[in-house]
């Protein structure tokens, strides 16, 4: 008698859980389209910081390329007796 009581009690539970998620899935497919209108709003931002980050960071890596071959360019003139004209003010 405990044993079929205790079955049951566990079959009961088990409804319980199986409405409970029912009922969250069809709660969660009636907010779904507000939840992928931020998602998507919030993958838009991220991916515009995104392209604004890795063009700075382009930016960043051709001054840097820029100031190394500017360098070499003047070692090299240096080389030969020859220097950049500098204008001083």
């Amino acid at each position: 008698f405990q044993r079929n009581l205790i079955l049951k009690k566990m079959i009961d539970r088990w409804r319980n859980a199986h409405t409970l998620c029912l009922w969250q899935t069809t709660l969660s497919q009636r907010r779904n389209p507000y939840v992928t209108l931020r998602i998507q709003d919030a993958m838009a931002q991220e991916l515009a910081l995104a392209n604004k980050q890795l063009l700075m960071v382009r930016q960043a890596a051709l001054h840097q390329l820029f100031e190394k071959e500017h360098q070499q360019y003047q070692q090299e003139l240096n080389q030969m007796g020859k220097a950049f004209y500098v204008e001083r003010f």
